[in-house]
């Protein structure tokens, strides 16, 4: 499951002024620099791998360091850049050749975004632009967006807007050999070329409108579509028929998919804060999807902020899937793939953030935060995840005498 990580923020940072008596002065202007780092291990198992047609193991680990950054040199034009790599150890690769290692295949995903927005002070807007690329042993994925928002007078509501587009090669080999080579089937298929095409291209809408209800409670609406087209089965995906042929996974070309979010955030008390949220979502392949979310972050101090959420979730399973050798031959599209079943999960866990505000020199050590989460699915899957997110900025002055 291929993961892609867009950040783009703005960041307020203030003008100081001194004046003097004669008509020469010094204004001091302030570059503030946020840098966030981020430590994650992810790991899950279960019996039910899409290399192997639905049954066989899961086990994976992916190992995650990413270091962010968003420069702001004069309040309205603020610079991001993010890079990061993910070191992925997966068993299940292994069986894509049949071939069962002492240790898991390990693989890696390196990527890196950038971003520029700008605050327009007299309509109270933001606007943005961002790119970005990704690399992994099976595919090369270009990125491309741009992001809008505008705030009322009165602060009292938001609206936004973001186009993201993604533009991925699926082909194997550049990690290996430095170019890439071609599409990658389980090896006892690979007497015939299943694929023609190898790109897959997507495209993302997000809208978003939060308003302010009272000193209390806000909402906010947030409808979007996603639109892809392309290579959307993965080549090393088996599939076994109820009359014992095998064939590697084929879904449909195009995929549209749409999603619905709500959002209520609340002061409870002048410590807690509880963040919920429901979503809907809708695609084409035949699957329907129901989130809610909720996070109640509690104040223990002012430096001190405990944070316990859960999420449930539960979707219909893709016209297409069938669990292992349970599939007609005669159709058109099938996958085994248990992403695409039937099923729902929950996940729980706790945050702990530290946020001392400890400022030395020109360096500000703003929060660290650590948090747990465990995942289960109703087909067996679960997983453990631990995130360690560490942010500090740094200011200067710049000078300008006139």
């Amino acid at each position: 499951m291929k993961k892609r990580y867009v950040i783009i923020g703005l960041l307020a940072s203030s003008l100081m002024a001194s004046a003097q008596q004669s008509a020469v002065y010094k204004k001091k202007k302030l570059v503030r620099t946020d840098v966030e780092a981020m430590f994650s291990y992810y790991t899950q198992d279960n019996n039910h791998s899409a290399v192997t047609g639905g049954i066989g193991t899961e086990d994976l680990q992916v190992y995650v360091q990413q270091l962010s950054m968003d420069v702001n040199k004069d309040s309205v034009n603020t610079y991001h850049i993010d890079a990061g790599v993910d070191v992925i150890s997966s068993a299940s690769t292994d069986n894509i050749d049949y071939i069962m290692s002492s240790a898991s295949r390990v693989d890696a995903r390196s990527h890196m975004n950038l971003g520029f927005n700008r605050f327009v002070k007299s309509r109270q807007m933001n606007v943005g632009i961002n790119t970005g690329m990704s690399i992994e042993s099976d595919y090369l994925s270009f990125g491309a967006g741009l992001n809008w928002s505008y705030s009322d007078r009165r602060r009292q509501r938001d609206y936004s807007f973001s186009f993201q587009g993604f533009f991925d090669d699926l082909r194997w080999g550049r990690l290996e050999n430095g170019h890439p080579q071609k599409l990658v089937y389980p090896v006892e298929l690979r007497y015939k070329k299943w694929f023609n095409n190898y790109r897959r291209n997507s495209f993302n809408v997000d809208l978003g409108i939060y308003q302010v209800i009272n000193r209390r409670m806000a909402i906010g609406i947030y409808p979007g579509i996603t639109y892809q087209k392309g290579l959307l089965s993965t080549p090393f995906h088996r599939v076994y028929f109820t009359d014992d042929t095998e064939r590697v996974e084929n879904l449909p070309g195009e995929r549209l998919k749409v999603p619905v979010g709500v959002q209520l955030n609340s002061f409870a008390g002048t410590r807690w804060i509880i963040r919920s949220s429901y979503r809907f979502y809708w695609d084409n392949f035949g699957i329907n999807a129901h989130t809610i979310n909720v996070e109640a972050p509690v104040k223990i101090n002012t430096m001190l902020t405990l944070t316990p959420f859960v999420r449930l979730y539960t979707q219909t399973g893709a016209d297409y899937f069938r669990p292992y050798k349970q599939l007609d031959s005669s159709s058109e599209y099938y996958t085994s793939d248990y992403d695409l079943s039937r099923f729902h999960s929950y996940k729980t866990g706790l945050g702990v953030r530290y946020a001392p505000f400890a400022r030395g020199g020109a360096t500000t050590f703003q929060e660290v935060e650590v948090r747990y989460a465990f995942y289960d699915r109703s087909d067996g899957l679960k997983a453990h995840m631990i995130t360690a997110f560490i942010h500090f900025s740094v200011t200067r002055e710049k000078n300008r005498t006139r």
